[in-house]
């Protein structure tokens, strides 16, 4: 049985003409059409993908691998636009456009009196296209469209409100840091035509998988060959490096919290960031011939799960600490990718999309309860006020952390599993930095609830205070118009929503998508390398892991961050500042992010201004304008002065001239002759 084409298409452009409605005509169908035209483009796509998914896992249905329009045709070289669905590409769907279905009903209530209405929505219904595009691209071609389509929409959801100077800057950032990683990937690409060939997948795949390009060696530096695999994977990798914001390209990701709510649980869940760990899972059959590369990606994953989650500790900005758990939920992942466990890294990306998504927009639920107000300095004691927010979060939080039956218990203790089992150069500084990441997890995700739901009131109630909103107006720290209240439904039924997965997801899918063979040969994993085949026997069902995870390591280790948590900022909230005067120099670093955005700031924003500069100074300035055109301009005046100074004018100089001229003449014929006789 084949999946329908017609299917698929509408899957891919149904949120696409959404966007188009509601970007093109928005001043002429309203803001309620706009809302919902592109709702119901992203329904139709979320339903149909719901309906892909379950032909290629009970349907029966195969693998749809096939080129629907050919792009050009030059030699032996071609592009397409096609599709590659198996069980991998489908879960992505699922994971895509549910959590952005939910994103758009919860924009109704969060962006009401935004005067962007209809352009926000359109612009995360083109976002939604751009991340379908992605994950069912069959050819490197369009996999780059996607990849640099969702960094475009990404640049306008994150400078959305664009009078604000931190929201412009946060999207160039974010625009450039990207940019950086895309060179990367685009030379990843290059060498992939290059030395196998084509740029369709499968192609590619079945060339690298030929025992001839094993010996495929090439030179960056004389003397080192380098195998092509590494070389390819390593340039891949970067490009994944700046979408999934792994260290030392992360600095955009806590910076895009600019930009509404709603986008920002898209970004940190469902779209752009995940967009890196899927790629390299799709080209599991390259990263396999690379160990080099797998352990590039093991070391980065493990520094950023641990470094960055350091950083979400010390966060007062309830969205940044959110930011922070994401970059270090990424780095896990990417450490499941660097030890071949890369079913267990795109489980734990879905997930993770869940109660990440339910926290964002539980956060965002918080914000507009709080007259947007993001400062938990400021808040606290909003259990009673927003109790299914309060409820929604927790539950979000014990999957974040890991809790023994949460959808982020399976996926996390999965990954720290497989990082033990495995041999490869760094797992061990990896197993490190995922075992201390779990108290981290802990410590930050429970210092988030305490104080923003529980313990006294940190807020004033003034009723004569105006507010503002965040896009035209700010209001006076911790001073309210009105007292916080739970959300209308369409904020508060999407955490709901998103509750459900984060809690009950794990027990029915960790078994096939973990320690089955659910992806089939959408992943392809060496023997050798297969260390979720080796913790395979040790897997007796969900309840039994649920059962052996009280047992584990990770589970005593979160449950030592959440006493910490919970005896500071719950019982003791005034310990803090002794904890920060006793630790000042550890506190001062991880508040000032280990200083990464002020060196980048002094080597390349500044150090390029000043190279420029130079260049401009020496080069066009010194050696083009001083040199080639005023030095030329100097030439031609000093030759014209001269010729000016002959060409007088006047009848006398000349006679003078001819005369001078008639007598050198003369003499010189006479100095022949005399010469000659």
């Amino acid at each position: 049985m084949m999946l329908s084409k017609t299917i698929l298409l509408l899957v891919v452009l149904a949120p696409l003409v959404g966007a188009l409605i509601a970007g093109l005509l928005r001043n002429v169908i309203g803001r309620a059409a706009s809302a919902g035209v592109t709702i119901a483009g992203v329904a139709l796509s979320c339903a149909l993908s719901f309906y892909v998914l379950h032909q290629l896992v009970w349907g029966g249905a195969a693998t749809f691998n096939e080129n629907l329009y050919t792009w050009y045709q030059v030699g032996h070289y071609s592009a397409h636009i096609g599709f590659l669905v198996d069980r991998l590409a489908a879960m992505m769907m699922v994971v895509v456009t549910f959590v952005s279905l939910m994103v758009h009903i919860y924009t109704i209530g969060y962006m009401a009196e935004d005067d962007g209405f209809s352009r926000f929505f359109s612009y995360i219904a083109l976002f939604t296209f751009s991340m379908l595009m992605l994950v069912m691209s069959n050819n490197f071609l369009q996999l780059f469209f996607g990849w640099e389509a969702v960094g475009l929409v990404s640049y306008l959801l994150i400078g959305f409100w664009f009078k604000r100077p931190s929201a412009v800057f946060a999207n160039l950032k974010a625009f450039l840091v990207n940019r950086v990683g895309d060179f990367g990937f685009i030379l990843g690409i290059a060498g992939a035509l290059l030395w196998f060939g084509s740029l369709d997948y499968a192609q590619v795949f079945a060339a690298a998988a030929a025992p001839a390009s094993e010996m495929l060696k090439v030179e960056i530096i004389a003397g080192h060959p380098w195998s092509v695999a590494t070389v390819v994977c390593l340039c891949l990798f970067v490009g994944a490096m700046g979408k999934s914001a792994q260290v030392p390209l992360h600095v955009w990701l806590p910076d895009s919290m600019e930009g509404p709510t709603p986008i920002s649980a898209l970004i940190h869940a469902a779209t752009m960031v995940t967009a890196g760990i899927f790629m390299v899972a799709r080209m599991s059959p390259l990263y396999e011939l690379s160990e080099t590369a797998l352990s590039v990606v093991l070391v980065i994953g493990a520094t950023t799960a641990l470094f960055t989650g350091l950083i979400g500790i010390v966060q007062n900005d309830i969205k940044r600490v959110v930011a922070y758990s994401t970059l270090s939920q990424l780095g896990y992942m990417t450490v499941a990718l660097g030890v071949s466990a890369y079913a267990g890294g795109v489980y734990h990306l879905m997930t993770h999309a869940f109660f990440k998504a339910l926290l964002f927009l539980g956060a965002g639920s918080v914000i507009v309860a709080m007259h947007h107000e993001q400062d938990m300095r400021h808040m606290g004691g909003l259990r009673k006020q927003m109790p299914i927010t309060w409820i929604t979060m927790w539950l979000g939080s014990l999957a974040l952390a890991g809790a023994p039956g949460f959808a982020g218990f399976f996926s996390k203790d999965a990954i720290i599993e497989a990082v033990g089992e495995s041999h490869r150069y760094g797992a061990g500084y990896a197993y490190f930095c995922v075992l201390a990441g779990v108290f981290v997890t802990a410590l930050y995700s429970f210092r988030l609830l305490y104080k923003t739901f529980h313990g006294k009131p940190r807020y004033v109630v003034d009723a004569h205070h105006g507010h503002g909103h965040d896009d035209h107006g700010h209001h006076a720290p911790g001073h309210l118009a009105h007292a916080p209240h739970e959300t209308p439904w369409v904020i508060t039924l999407p955490l709901v929503l998103l509750a459900i997965p984060s809690v009950l997801v794990g027990w029915s899918t960790i078994g096939p998508m973990v320690f089955g063979d659910w992806f089939g040969n959408a992943i392809h994993v060496r023997a050798a390398n297969d260390v979720l085949g080796e913790l395979t026997h040790e897997f007796h069902g969900a309840w039994a892991m649920t059962l052996h995870g009280f047992k584990q390591p990770p589970f005593w280790i979160a449950l030592a961050g959440f006493l910490v948590a919970t005896w500071i900022w719950l019982f003791n909230p005034g310990v803090t500042a002794r904890f920060k005067s006793a630790l000042k120099p550890i506190y001062s670093m991880l508040v000032n992010k280990y200083w990464i955005d002020e060196l980048y700031q002094a080597v390349f924003a500044r150090g390029g201004i000043a190279l420029g500069r130079g260049l401009w100074k020496g080069s066009d300035a010194g050696l083009i304008d001083g040199v080639a055109v005023n030095g030329s301009v100097a030439v031609v005046d000093r030759v014209s002065m001269t010729v000016r100074w002959l060409q007088s004018g006047y009848l006398y100089h000349y006679a003078f001239a001819m005369i001078l001229g008639l007598i050198a003449l003369l003499g010189g014929v006479w100095w022949v002759a005399h010469t000659a006789l």
